[in-house]
């Protein structure tokens, strides 16, 4: 007798794959700033605007575009593929549609690493339920940069990986070095595909070492020998690119850094005392257990992949999301066996019901997502999201514009507006926006590009911010005119003392000076009470950048 056939209306509902495609719309516009999240770093203005000169001048820059302090001085816009698509966006239909595309690269990874995970564990209950906790934690990178690109390809490498692994073909495996080459011009963070690669090598080749039987090596060398191929072809196809080798030397050379490790806060360890640091605890004890799982019935990919980038997620707040996507599926394969183990196992009778519940009820979603849908849900939900961007009086949440709060878009008509001239030092989070703004009519002292000032200059900016004595010493020996700080920043304060440097603008949150005589530049002010609640002591500064965070006194 034929399967019934189901109902063809069937196709026209949501499934768990809609739902997880737009798990991260829902954090952003629920829970979130929205829009103001996806544009909180200042980086998205330089990348536009590097994208913009790839399009106008049709190559690569090799040299710096953007500052006077080192003008001229080589430069990898090694993020040159992404820059050129979302300036290309920008050009057409503005900041609104680098947030939109923005959010549609993190909803295909939501739902690709659902899909993933179902497809591990076989219960989609334990895969929604995990895919919840990796886009949470992941949720403290969602920003209109190139790395979610990497999120993404991250992703898709795994899900290429475990086909290969569930199927014994490698034919898949020649897609690797083909999206290398894309991964390595979209984001710096494309050598993660090939670690991922590597640790399912180690995993064949733990298998063979730790058999009984002779030589048990010889066939596990063989099952992992197409996956060490396939990562050394990632590493030659990573060279494809304007740069070739030189990238990767300078990308070596920027994480083994300590000083830079030290003082950019992507590169520091979460403080669990973050409200956002819980998912990741959560994923972080369950991985743990889930690797011992996974250890003793002698899966040592599953076992590698939760340590490695557990460790990872543990020493640089940037891994997190990568922890999140890698302990997904491993956690939730790991979850399901738990629950299929709790049926028969010697607890109160209430646990093995409950457990019997789930179960029927995962066998029994299983079966309506294996129904083909058409998805008319997340097609209808982006369509909304981009109606209400493009409004012509938008929500707050859904306004494609730098937060005034956190980015001083008042000031800038104190600078000069478009025409703004002068040598101005201002935080690197803000000298991303002053490109945003005024490039290329004006430069700055130093932006987001941590990479390329490198330690020796950064220092030098921390001394400056931090009031160190030589402050004025090193303001003059950049020819530094207009200093542009927040109201309340300890620099402000010595501004204030010294009879060289007069405000010319302060509304409160931004404070403007400059050199030169007072009845030239005279004050705007927006202080309704004359500074009078307003601390001048100098102290020590606080970590608000969100880039160079760590200061010395």
């Amino acid at each position: 007798m034929a399967p019934e056939k189901p109902n063809p209306a069937i196709r026209f509902l949501p499934s768990l794959a809609d739902f997880a495609f737009l798990m991260p719309v829902l954090f952003l516009f629920a829970g979130m700033d929205g829009t103001k999240t996806l544009l909180g770093d200042g980086d998205t203005g330089w990348h536009i605007r590097t994208g913009e000169w790839i399009l106008s001048h049709g190559r690569v820059p090799h040299e710096d575009l953007f500052s006077f302090t080192k003008s001229g001085q080589p430069w990898f816009a090694w993020e040159w593929l992404w820059d050129v698509a979302f300036a290309w966006l920008h050009q057409h239909w503005g900041l609104a549609a680098v947030a939109l595309g923005s959010l549609v690269v993190i909803s295909l990874m939501s739902v690709l690493l659902f899909r993933l995970t179902c497809r591990k564990s076989g219960n989609p209950l334990m895969a929604m339920m995990v895919t919840f906790l990796a886009v949470a934690g992941s949720s403290i990178h969602f920003l209109a940069r190139p790395h979610l690109f990497t999120l993404l390809l991250f992703v898709i490498f795994y899900f290429l990986l475990e086909r290969v692994k569930e199927s014994g073909s490698h034919k898949l495996l020649i897609l690797l070095p083909a999206l290398t080459v894309v991964w390595t011009n979209l984001h710096g963070g494309f050598f993660v595909g090939i670690a991922l690669t590597g640790l399912y090598a180690a995993g064949e080749l733990a298998g063979g070492l730790v058999e009984e039987r002779q030589r048990a090596w010889r066939p596990a060398l063989a099952r992992a020998r197409p996956y060490l191929l396939a990562a050394v072809g990632c590493l030659a196809a990573s060279l494809a690119g304007p740069y070739g080798w030189r990238l990767h030397v300078h990308i070596f050379e920027y994480l083994t850094d300590s000083f830079q490790r030290e003082h950019i806060m992507e590169m520091l360890p979460i403080s669990f005392q973050n409200p956002a640091a819980r998912y990741f605890e959560i994923m972080l004890l369950a991985g743990a257990a889930a690797a011992f799982w996974h250890l003793r019935r002698k899966r040592y990919t599953e076992c590698f992949v939760l340590l490695f980038w557990g460790h990872l997620g543990l020493i640089a707040s940037r891994n997190i999301p990568l922890f999140g996507i890698a302990a997904a599926p491993a956690l939730a394969l790991a979850l399901a066996e738990w629950l299929q183990t709790l049926e028969e196992a010697p607890v109160a009778g209430w646990l093995r019901r409950g457990a019997r519940s789930i179960n029927a009820l995962a066998a029994s979603v299983k079966g309506m997502e294996e129904i083909p849908r058409l998805h008319v849900l997340s097609v209808a939900a982006l369509a909304l999201i981009a109606a209400m961007f493009y409004a012509p009086s938008p929500p707050p949440a859904f306004r494609a514009v730098f937060d005034g709060k956190a980015f001083p878009a008042k000031a800038l008509a104190s600078l000069g507006g478009p025409a703004a001239q002068g040598r101005i030092f201002t935080s690197d989070q803000w000298g991303d926006f002053l490109i945003y703004n005024f490039y290329p009519r004006n430069r700055v002292f130093i932006d987001g590009r941590s990479d390329f000032y490198g330690s020796k200059f950064v220092q030098h900016y921390l001394d400056i911010v931090n009031v160190k004595y030589c402050w004025q010493r090193l303001l003059d020996d950049y020819g530094v005119d207009t200093v542009l700080l927040q109201a309340d920043a300890p620099l402000a304060g010595a501004l204030k003392e010294s009879s060289r440097w007069h405000v010319v603008y302060d509304d409160g949150a931004a404070i403007v000076f400059r050199t030169g005589n007072r009845a030239e530049n005279p004050q705007v002010s927006a202080v309704t009470d004359g500074g009078k609640a307003r601390d001048r002591k100098v102290t020590a500064s606080e970590p608000r950048d969100r880039t160079i965070t760590k200061t010395t006194t």
